[in-house]
């Protein structure tokens, strides 16, 4: 059985010790644990930062990627929307300034595959280009996605 990879990259409109961004970068500790210990995760990109910020996506300095691997898409559905993560998303705006391309994909890979940033950037640049093939994709690709779906639509607290 294959196990679903997924990339996230995001640009934080501010630098990351400014205090404008510091309820997200105080929770990220918080938000990886509860990740790591929910069922069906594999494995998360550590770069020496202890989580991923020190990952350079481009030349940009307020770039930051997340990049994990999931035994199959409804575990990664509930850790997205059902954990304090979704807490985190609907305030992703306060924090996050939107991109020119891609910036979320999701892939298959053979258990025990560890991709690389550039792996993942690549499977962005893929989707970028042709959409969603079985190379790389978004949620609206996976007919099992429920809860994305659901959570899509529902309407979003006022910022």
């Amino acid at each position: 059985m294959m196990h679903l990879a997924e990339v996230n990259i995001a640009r934080l409109k501010y630098d990351a010790d400014d205090p404008r961004v510091a309820p997200f970068m105080t929770a990220l500790d918080a938000v990886n644990s509860v990740a790591e210990r929910s069922p069906g995760f594999v494995w998360r990109h550590i770069d020496d930062s202890g989580n991923a910020t020190d990952t350079r996506v481009g030349d940009d300095p307020r770039g930051i990627v997340n990049l994990s691997v999931w035994e199959d898409v409804g575990r990664l559905e509930h850790f997205v929307w059902n954990t304090v993560h979704k807490a985190f998303y609907r305030r992703r705006a306060e924090w996050f300034g939107l991109l020119d391309a891609m910036h979320f994909a999701m892939w298959w890979v053979a258990p025990g595959t560890e991709p690389t940033p550039a792996d993942a950037l690549a499977r962005l640049a893929h989707l970028d280009a042709h959409g969603n093939t079985d190379h790389a994709f978004g949620w609206d690709h996976l007919a099992e996605a429920h809860l994305w779906r659901a959570e899509r639509c529902a309407p979003q607290p006022a910022e």
